[in-house]
Parts: C-alpha cells; sequence; structure tokens
C-alpha cells in the first residue's frame, strides 16, 4: 500500500534519519512526557503543534494515512517506508534444537508469516543460529535478554537482534551490540517492555506510558550517539490503554518504524480482543510499520489474527471477509457449522472477496448485493448468489461444494484479470 507522507512525522531528509533525530533529541525528549499524557485522552493529535496534517485528516476519515517513516530491512523484509505491513511471530521450541525449531519455521512460513523471532536463552541457543539461518525459510530475529554476548554471537548469522533496555546492560554493552550490528548492516529492535523498565524509569514513573517513551528515547539517543541509525521500536505493555497511549505518544518524535504488539496477550479469546482494539486502533490511526499478535495458542492463530487486523482496519487488501447472520430461530440448517466449513475450506484463497453465508432467506438478497457470492440455506435447500443474482438453487447437501467451487473459480478469475 503506499503511504502518504505526514508532515511533522517524517522530515523530508529521510536519507540521514540519525541527523535529524540528534538535532531534536532534546526537544523530542522534553515533550515525551506531555506526548504519552495526551495521546492517553485524545488519538487524533500528538505532542507536536505541527501535527496539523494528520489531526485535520481524522476528522473526514476513519482511517488516517499511514506516518512517512524510515525504511529498514530485515532479512529481505523491508519495514517503513512505503513497504507493507509485515507479520511476525515466534517459535516456543529451544532454538537450539535445530529440527524441531525448523519444524515451527516451516508452520509459520506456511501460514503466511514474514518475519519470525527466537529466543536466545544460552550460549548453545546463540550457536544454533548459525546452522539455523541456514534452513530457515523466513528472516529471523533473535531476541536477547540479560547477556549481550549472546547478541554478539546472534550477529552473526541473524537478520535482526531484538533487545530489552531493561535488562540488556550497561551503555558499553549496548556500545559493543550495535557496533556488531553495524558491522553486518543489521537492524536492532529496541524492545520497551512495560514489565521490565530500567530503574531509572521505572522508579520516576512507574510502568507507565510516559516510562516507556521515555526509556525509547533514551536508548534510541544511544544508540545514535554510537552511530547506528538502523532501528525499530516497539513498545509493549499487557493492556490496551498503556500500549496505545505509548505508541501514540511516542510517533510524532521519531521517524523510525514501529513493531506493534501487546505482550502476554493471553489466550485466544483474550488476545483477539486486546490485539484487535490496540493493535487495530493504531493502525487505523496510521501507526505500525510491522506487528505481533502475540498468543498463548498455535503459531498459526498468530498470523491468521495479525491478517484478519490487518484485513478489517483497511490496511491490507487480501484474503476472504466472511459475512454470517447470528442465527434465530428462522433458519433452516446448522448454519454454526457450515460457516466453520466455509472459513476452513477457503482459508487457502488470498483474493479479496466478500463472501455472505445467510441462514434464511429474509437477509439473503439484501446481504448479497453487497457481497461478491452469497450462499443462503432453506428448507432442505439453497440458494448460490453472485453479485446479487442468484447463481444456483441446489439441494442442501450439494451446496457447501458448488459454492467451494464458485468461490475457487471467482478467485481465479480475479488473478487473471
Amino acid at each position: 500500500m503506499a503511504q502518504q507522507q505526514n508532515t511533522n512525522t517524517a522530515n523530508t531528509n529521510t536519507t540521514n534519519p540519525a541527523h535529524n533525530a540528534e538535532s531534536k533529541v532534546d526537544s523530542r525528549q522534553d515533550s515525551a512526557l506531555d506526548s504519552a499524557q495526551f495521546a492517553t485522552t485524545d488519538s487524533t493529535h500528538s505532542a507536536s503543534s505541527t501535527h496539523s496534517t494528520h489531526s485535520t485528516h481524522s476528522a473526514r476519515s476513519t482511517l488516517h494515512p499511514r506516518y512517512k517513516t524510515k525504511q529498514i530491512f530485515v532479512g529481505n523484509v523491508a519495514i517503513g517506508g512505503d513497504a507493507p505491513i509485515s507479520v511476525q511471530s515466534m517459535t516456543f521450541t529451544k532454538t537450539r534444537d535445530i529440527q524441531a525449531t525448523k519444524a515451527q519455521l516451516d508452520r509459520l512460513a506456511l501460514a503466511g508469516a514474514d518475519i519470525v523471532r527466537v529466543a536466545v536463552s544460552d550460549l548453545k541457543d546463540a550457536h544454533a543460529l548459525k546452522e539455523l539461518k541456514k534452513v530457515s525459510p523466513l528472516p529471523l530475529v533473535s531476541d536477547i535478554h540479560f547477556r549481550y554476548e549472546y547478541a554478539l554471537i546472534a550477529a552473526e548469522s541473524v537478520d535482526c537482534i531484538r533487545i530489552n533496555p531493561g535488562n540488556i546492560g550497561s551503555k558499553e554493552k549496548i556500545k559493543a551490540v550495535a557496533h556488531a550490528c553495524n558491522e553486518r548492516k543489521i537492524p536492532i529492535r529496541i524492545g520497551v517492555n512495560g514489565g521490565s523498565l530500567e530503574k531509572q524509569f521505572e522508579q520516576k514513573y512507574g510502568p507507565t506510558p510516559k516510562g516507556m517513551i521515555e526509556s525509547a528515547l533514551y536508548n534510541i539517543k544511544l544508540l545514535e550517539d554510537f552511530g547506528f541509525n538502523n532501528i525499530k521500536v516497539s513498545l509493549k505493555a499487557s493492556d490496551v490503554e498503556r500500549t496505545m497511549a505509548a505508541y501514540r505518544g511516542l510517533r510524532p518524535l521519531v521517524e523510525y518504524p514501529f513493531h506493534l504488539g501487546v505482550t502476554e496477550a493471553g489466550t485466544m479469546f483474550h488476545s483477539t480482543i486486546k490485539s484487535s482494539m490496540a493493535l487495530g486502533g493504531l493502525l487505523m490511526e496510521g501507526i505500525g510499520d510491522t506487528m505481533r499478535c502475540s498468543i498463548t495458542g498455535e503459531l498459526e492463530q498468530e498470523i491468521a489474527l495479525a491478517r484478519a487486523i490487518l484485513r478489517y482496519s483497511g490496511r491490507q487488501k487480501q484474503g476472504i471477509t466472511i459475512i454470517s447472520c447470528p442465527t434465530c430461530g428462522r433458519i433452516e440448517a446448522d448454519l454454526v457449522s457450515m460457516v466453520r466449513q466455509v472459513e476452513t475450506r477457503l482459508k487457502h484463497i488470498t483474493t479479496p472477496l466478500q463472501i455472505s453465508v445467510m441462514g434464511c432467506a429474509v437477509n439473503a438478497l439484501g446481504e448479497a448485493k453487497h457481497a461478491d457470492i452469497a450462499i443462503a440455506f432453506g428448507n432442505k435447500s439453497g440458494l448460490i448468489i453472485k453479485k446479487g443474482e442468484v447463481l444456483k438453487k441446489l439441494p442442501e447437501n450439494e451446496l457447501l461444494e458448488n459454492f467451494v467451487a464458485e468461490v475457487e473459480s471467482m478467485a481465479q478469475e480475479y488473478k487473471q484479470d
């Protein structure tokens, strides 16, 4: 998706973002607290008085233009700039178990992930990255906590290093990591976590958006001072309000790309709600360049949820959108089962199609006018409706197979066009 230039969030000099960032570092740190406080209550403005273009647009449209950010690369995946918003996940194997980790990487690639993060808990994990990178179908990010020396080993193989400012250690350790990543020309994600802020920010602000923003600005300044500007930033909390406030507050202060996420989001049910509200809301405000939906569950669920949020927020035109009725006493079929079967049978389709699945004829024709193709169940029979016109009337036991075939045919027609 083409991005639109935002007048205050991206300087026209995009070739040297570090220079721009350094020239305004004092002012952006001074405004960080006001920005975080303001962002909590008003999503359409920022702390910067020059943010008028973005704010004016919000009065006219729910979907804001994306912020123009510096573009970086994680492997062959572009993040920021005009790049599509990428989807990430994380394996849960011991990284040293290359076979098991490779199996999860393959699953994530098949599910549609763009980038995968792997944990580096000890030296065995760190040294395994070289072999894992050789067999990985996707760019790899190494997740580093506490032991900066693991990052130095990881930098020799992976496509990006994620550090947690709250536990990575001293300035000298960060400097060593920056030097290693500069040598390999790979980015660093400053992964601020509301639950593990540095002591100086935790003691002063607590686990608040203000503290998260101050931590991010401090660590961005450190890396810039070390001559490093191949940066992306995340500010994750375990709740919607803090997550949104932190990202909103920092966005007008820097031009580095943002990795969106809610940390410790919970099971599929809870993560769907938290991620949809926080990440979906930020995406609609034009904030976000890459994302992960954290779920205590199966890997594939993270990718499916992220893609759905991108689709329903208007940031990605890919895959089917299913409209189905909530059921009532008029239904003549097991609609819940039918909708699930339609979802399962058509999940491989990437063409942006709107599909309606209705349990009776009352709303079927009306809904079908707004859908590319629809199916409506009746008394032991039903209709397939294409572009508002009845295409077929069939016995119930023939409906699903014929409907799936019609959708697949329509998807193929769109591809050829």
